[in-house]
This record gives structure tokens, C-alpha cells and sequence, in this order.
């Protein structure tokens, strides 16, 4: 981008990472120092992890300021970790997201950032499934699968006519994010529907863009049965709030929470409409320690 390049803040949640984060982090340090004009900071928003993952990232911390973490004991999902992160948009022009398995390179993270140079788009998301795209190591056949099911899935019910909604990697506009902010509520692995469809309701536009990819060993994604009707119950879930018929549904929440619970998965989050603060039910999503190390 040019000299004048925005200040950009990405976003690594983490679950069990231990054996994995350090090298992209090491990677992604390493190539913006080195290729990116603006202000770089990069968050690992640690959640609920039971290993040495917050190890590993105060020992990159120590080698590149740019680095720093917030640490969530609580198991606030994926999705959860990433509202969390999402907070802080007000710190950078840009915000962003990536895996922490590294799936995603450094350049093609770039790519994402440059694609927003266009002023009038408000969101770039990396695209395994348009031309151009270059894909390394294909997921297993189960999970392309289930991956192409549950995008059919979520065509049927918002009809967004974006090819690859789950692919880890996406930029965003601080205003943008500040807007739809209080909308995302998916703590789950739907959570990348929940922002997208709530970036196009808000009228944003978002541009999808052909990425290097590589499917990772190690991934603590189970797709099962139990998953499969987690996330379907999530994109049934985000279809009624954006339906007339919602704010009939508030007695029902006990029983949402109930089946949430049954399957394992993390609890949806409540934005309280006068603090602009979120919670899930049931668990306590405060951080217990946050590294906030000026740069």
C-alpha cells in the first residue's frame, strides 16, 4: 500500500496452540516488519487453553514488540475469542483475523490488506473457491464435505452469494466494526457467517479474494454429528434474530442455552444494549490477564 499505509491490528485466537502458533507467529512478525509501511500489532486472544500455548507466545513476545496477547481461562470459542479481540478495534484502521495453524501465509494475508484499497469496500475475506485461488493440501474428504454442506446450508437461509464465508482470514474497516460490533453473537464456528451477514444488513460491501491456502494437521475441529448440529442450530439461530419474529423468543433462551450446553459448544453472546458489553450465559468471559505492552 502506499506510504501512507493504515495502522492494522490482527487477530489470532487460540485454543491449545502450543505446538503450532509459535512459527506464525515468528512468520507473521517477521514478513510485516519487514513488508508493510503502517503500524503493525498482532493479539493472540488465548481461549480456555489447557497447555502451554501462553508460553510459547510470551516467548515471542520477548522478540518482537508488535506481539502481545489477552488470556481468556473461560472456554468462550473461537468466535467468542474473536468478539473479544474485535474490541479493540478503535487501536488500528484496519482489523484482521487469521488461523493459528498458519493455514493461511503471511503474503496471502497481505493480499487482503492491499484488496482494501478500493475505499468503497468495507471487508476483504481470503477465498479458497474462486479463480486464482492456490490450495496446497486439500482438507480430508469428510471435512470438504461438511464444508460444502453447511455452505449450502447458509446460502439457503441469507442468500450472500459468497463462495467461501469459513475460510480464516479477513480484514475489516474500524468503522465497519464498530457498527456491527454489538450484532455478533455466534461464539461458535458460525461466528464468520454472524460477521459477514451482519456487515451486508449494515450495507458494507465485501469483496472476496482468490488466497493461498494449506489445510494443517492438528486441527481441534471435530466434525461430527454433534458439531454438524451445532452449527446448523447457530444458522437457524442467527436467521431468527434477523427475523420479525425474535423479540417473541425470549422465553425460549433457557432452552437454547440447555441444548448449547448438550452439544458442547460455546454459548451464544448477549450484548447489553445501554453498557455495549457481552456475556455468555453461564460463563464467566472476563480476561484474567491482558498484555497491553505499548508499542
Amino acid at each position: 500500500m502506499s506510504a501512507f499505509a493504515p495502522s492494522l491490528l490482527l487477530l489470532i485466537p487460540a485454543y491449545n496452540e502450543e505446538n503450532r502458533i509459535g512459527p506464525v507467529l515468528e512468520d507473521y512478525a517477521d514478513y510485516f516488519g519487514q513488508h508493510y509501511a503502517g503500524k503493525f500489532r498482532l493479539v493472540v486472544v488465548l481461549n480456555g487453553c489447557r497447555d502451554n500455548t501462553l508460553g510459547v507466545v510470551q516467548q515471542a513476545e520477548q522478540r518482537h514488540p508488535c506481539i502481545t496477547h489477552s488470556e481468556f481461562t473461560g472456554a468462550i470459542g473461537k468466535g467468542g475469542a474473536l468478539i473479544e479481540g474485535l474490541k479493540l478495534a478503535p487501536l488500528a484502521d484496519l482489523i484482521g483475523y487469521v488461523d493459528a495453524d498458519g493455514a493461511t501465509p503471511p503474503k496471502a494475508f497481505h493480499d487482503l490488506v492491499r484488496s482494501l484499497e478500493t475505499p468503497s469496500v468495507a471487508c476483504a475475506i481470503a477465498s479458497r473457491w474462486i479463480p486464482g485461488a492456490i490450495v496446497h493440501h486439500f482438507q480430508p474428504e469428510n471435512r470438504r464435505f461438511a464444508s460444502r454442506l453447511f455452505h449450502l446450508f447458509v446460502e439457503l437461509f441469507f442468500r450472500m452469494r459468497i463462495l467461501d464465508t469459513q475460510c480464516g482470514a479477513k480484514v475489516i474497516r474500524r468503522h465497519a466494526v464498530e457498527i456491527i460490533h454489538e450484532r455478533l453473537t455466534l461464539a461458535d464456528l458460525a461466528f464468520d457467517v454472524n460477521l459477514l451477514y451482519s456487515l451486508k444488513q449494515a450495507g458494507f460491501a465485501i469483496r472476496e479474494v482468490a488466497t493461498e491456502w494449506s489445510d494443517k494437521s492438528g486441527s481441534k475441529v471435530v466434525f461430527n454429528l454433534r458439531t454438524s448440529l451445532n452449527m446448523l442450530l447457530s444458522l437457524i439461530r442467527l436467521r431468527l434474530i434477523y427475523s420479525p419474529f425474535y423479540r417473541w423468543l425470549g422465553p425460549l433462551r433457557p432452552v437454547e442455552a440447555w441444548i448449547y450446553t448438550q452439544l458442547r459448544a460455546p454459548q451464544p453472546i448477549w450484548h447489553d444494549k445501554h453498557t455495549g458489553a457481552g456475556a455468555q450465559a453461564g460463563v464467566e468471559s472476563k480476561p484474567d490477564s491482558t498484555n497491553s505492552r505499548s508499542q
